[in-house]
């Protein structure tokens, strides 16, 4: 689940926008008046949304997405008159005043998008280092020598352990190389 912020300087104001959006099913992380705050809670996370005004106590928009996690987006409400003059990588605007509708279709269509970029970044094949890599060598090299299996069936036994032990590959030969090795 994608997670969502909503900083806006008056409390009153965030809990009234969280409480819409939970409403419509979107579960929201945290609610926040400053960006100080909105800092704090992306840090712990690996991407989401700040559903933001074009001012907070302590920062505008600009300097909060600046400061915002690589992976995180921004959901900027503010009037016509100052969404004329914001522009930036990352940033959805809404025009004030909102419309429930607006806000929840927005909110919907930049989570599906969070949701498809961590869907290719796990098709993307894993880049393994030299360590990574000289360890499943050795635990394959075991295998071959004790089991008597070819390259391409200890790499199969090491696939099907990962696979039936919920570890990754790399996990799985340290594993076997721990085991072999007693």
């Amino acid at each position: 689940m994608t997670s969502l912020i909503v900083a806006l300087p008056k409390p009153e104001d965030a809990k009234g926008i969280k409480n819409v959006l939970v409403r419509n099913g979107f579960p929201v992380t945290g609610v926040c008046t400053t960006g100080a705050q909105v800092i704090s809670q992306a840090d712990g996370l690996n991407d989401g949304i700040v559903v933001c005004s074009y001012k907070l106590a302590d920062m505008v928009y600009s300097q909060l997405r600046e400061c915002l996690p690589e992976g995180f987006e921004m959901l900027l409400m503010a009037s016509d008159r100052l969404l004329n003059q914001c522009s930036g990588e990352g940033i959805v605007c809404l025009s004030m005043p909102l419309k429930v509708h607006d806000l929840i279709s927005t909110v919907g269509m930049m989570e599906e998008g969070i949701v498809r970029r961590r869907r290719k970044a796990r098709q993307n094949p894993r880049v393994r280092n030299a360590k990574e890599e000289a360890l499943l060598k050795e635990a394959k090299e075991i295998l071959m020598v004790r089991n008597h299996f070819s390259e391409e069936e200890a790499h199969k036994y090491l696939q099907k352990c990962s696979m039936d032990s919920g570890t990754n590959l790399v996990e799985t030969a340290s594993m076997v190389l721990a085991m072999m090795k007693m």
